[in-house]
């Protein structure tokens, strides 16, 4: 029997085939559906799984190993951590090559460790024209360094060689001043040289809190806060994003994240949003109203921020980090390396399953995302990062300019159209307006605010933006906006009216700006445009892929008794049915 191909570029499998190869998707999502990851117990079929990762990665780069053998770095990131090099390209072709070398950096790692929060080191994850995207955990506190140090000591015999100099790093940094400095001073000091070895200038810290505080004490801190603004050379931005908590409430909304806004005025809600001002220009968000926007507003804009951040001309690579970095920072790295995918700038030569098994396995699974723990809890972000997919198939998400192309064969026959310029004219053909679900629209985004960021004014309606004072040095020209928390009169009557409207239009509007009649995590479009972008069908097969394997383990389950049936009903149809449409019929 002949495949069906799509309609694409792509050069990736029809849906039958990637049917077929979904096998290892099904068993790796039972398998992290079922145990935590922990390098020191690492069982035959773990072993396949990083065996796999290292094929994967190896198709498209040439990298080296960081060695975390039995966890002796940290005992829940991989035990070969993976460092990618450069892209093997033609050799005619120029490439992106690193100049770090491995020797030292294994030796940063080391020294590091203990400046974050459950050892969770800065881990260059992707490698995007040069840049290291970067992943970690929050800066530890005073409790956590203390105590691990100590630990360290006596189960050493009396030693540690994490401290022990050498020649290779000399004690003339200005962090880390003399031999007398403090704690804190050695260990951030370290984890400042690991950040610049790897060129990370931009730091984006997902917290909502400042610190993390448990029992009235500060477990974990973040950079924004060092008193001795020891990372004040970087650029920080404070992007709070809810976490893995919050995702309950979408779980028991039926996977609904349009219209759910998180509540910023809880008590330990006291970190504000932070950017600096030449990253608010040309995305076309008014941030000013971060705190109304809903799941999937928060999310794109958000991802919008990071692709923008790591567009910049210069050669300076991202770090993104939450609390312990195994919930919010995996969703973002692995919408980061998929939507990078999508584009064709990385893993270039990855089919959808492909780089579907990668990302799960090497983004979340490997670098200890608690699967199990957050199912039992119904705190269901894993499924959200990749039913999130629908809502960044739009070109306004590329990182490759906007491909415009001459349609043959027509009267259009000097004039160059976009994909979305194509389906706009289809649709006036027939003298209406464009609308599709919000699976997979193609109309361009509508902006919620006609306001916008300039670099003179600010236009915010509950605090004023202010300069801060963290960069220094010639960083320090960049200025900085920052929004507060509202008032909380303000907060109440916001959410109320959030609350309103997300049974109505405003809370229907997906990136595109189209009018959803439902928002199942499986509502299916009806096809108004035959022209789907590159980037949306490589997308739509992730999460097609995805999904299948999804409702075969896991599943859906519904907190009350959904209008149009059960959700694992759904899924359970949905799947039966991969594999068995037409070429232009694409979920």
């Amino acid at each position: 029997m002949t495949d069906i191909h799509l309609p694409t570029a792509g050069g990736f499998p029809a849906p039958g085939l990637l049917v077929r190869k979904s096998e290892e998707i099904t068993d790796l999502i039972d398998l992290f559906s079922k145990t935590q990851y922990r390098a020191k117990e690492v069982t035959p079929q773990v072993e396949a799984i990083e065996t796999r990762c290292l094929q994967l990665f190896a198709r498209d780069y040439k990298y080296s190993i960081i060695q975390n053998t039995n966890g002796e770095v940290c005992g829940h990131y991989p035990r070969q951590i993976v460092f990618l090099e450069y892209e093997c390209l033609d050799v005619e072709k120029d490439r992106f090559e690193s100049t770090v070398q491995i020797s030292k950096l294994q030796d940063l790692v080391n020294r590091s460790k203990m400046a974050r929060c459950r050892g969770r080191f800065v881990c260059p994850v992707i490698l995007y024209n040069g840049k290291h995207i970067c992943r970690s955990s929050t800066l530890a506190g005073w409790g956590e360094l203390y105590g691990r140090t100590g630990y360290n000591y006596i189960f050493s015999g009396g030693s540690d060689d994490t401290w022990t100099e050498s020649e290779e790093f000399p004690e003339d940094d200005r962090v880390v001043r003399n031999g007398d400095s403090h704690l804190f001073d050695k260990v951030r000091g370290y984890d400042i040289k690991l950040l610049r070895y790897l060129s990370v200038r931009y730091i984006c810290d997902l917290m909502v809190e400042n610190k993390k505080v448990k029992f009235g004490l500060n477990v974990t801190s973040s950079e924004k806060v060092d008193k001795a603004q020891r990372y004040a050379d970087f650029t920080l931005l404070s992007v709070p994003y809810p976490g893995c908590e919050f995702f309950k409430d979408y779980k028991d909304r039926d996977y609904t994240a349009e219209g759910l806004v998180f509540n910023w005025n809880q008590d330990f809600v006291d970190a504000p949003l932070t950017i600096p001002r030449c990253f608010t220009h040309n995305l076309n968000i008014d941030w000013t109203q971060y705190q109304s926007w809903d799941l999937v507003q928060q999310t794109q804009n958000y991802l919008k921020l990071l692709l923008h951040i790591i567009n910049s001309d210069d050669d300076s690579g991202l770090l993104v980090h939450c609390i312990s970095g195994w919930d919010r920072t995996p969703l973002f790295v692995s919408l980061l390396r998929l939507s990078l995918w999508a584009d064709g700038a990385v893993h270039a030569s990855l089919e959808p399953t492909e780089i579907l098994y990668l990302t799960i396995a090497y983004d979340w699974f490997l670098f200890g995302h608690m699967l199990p723990d957050r199912l039992s809890k119904g705190e269901e972000i894993f499924f959200f990062c990749f039913n999130f997919l629908k809502h960044i198939v739009s070109e306004k998400f590329s990182t490759v300019k906007k491909q415009s192309f001459r349609r043959k064969n027509s009267h259009f026959k000097d004039g160059d159209f976009t994909v979305e310029e194509l389906c706009q004219l289809k649709s006036r053909d027939r003298g209406s307006v464009t609308s599709l679900s919000s699976d997979f629209s193609l109309i361009t985004e509508e902006i919620a605010s006609g306001s916008s960021l300039t670099n003179d004014t600010v236009d915010l309606s509950s605090s004023q933006p202010q300069a801060s004072n963290w960069r220094k040095g010639n960083t320090s020209s960049s200025p900085m906006v920052v929004w507060n928390k509202q008032n909380p009169l303000d907060d109440r009557l916001s959410h109320t009216a959030n609350d309103a409207r997300s049974s109505s239009s405003s809370s229907n509007q997906s990136e595109h700006g189209d009018t959803r009649t439902g928002s199942s995590p499986l509502a299916v479009p009806g096809r108004r445009c035959s022209f789907p972008s590159e980037r949306q069908a490589r997308l739509e097969a992730v999460r097609e892929a995805f999904l299948a394997a999804y409702s075969s383990t896991v599943g859906l389950k519904s907190s009350a008794p959904s209008p149009s049936g059960a959700i694992s009903g759904l899924l359970e149809q949905f799947a039966r049915g991969v594999g068995l449409r037409g070429s232009n019929a694409i979920i």
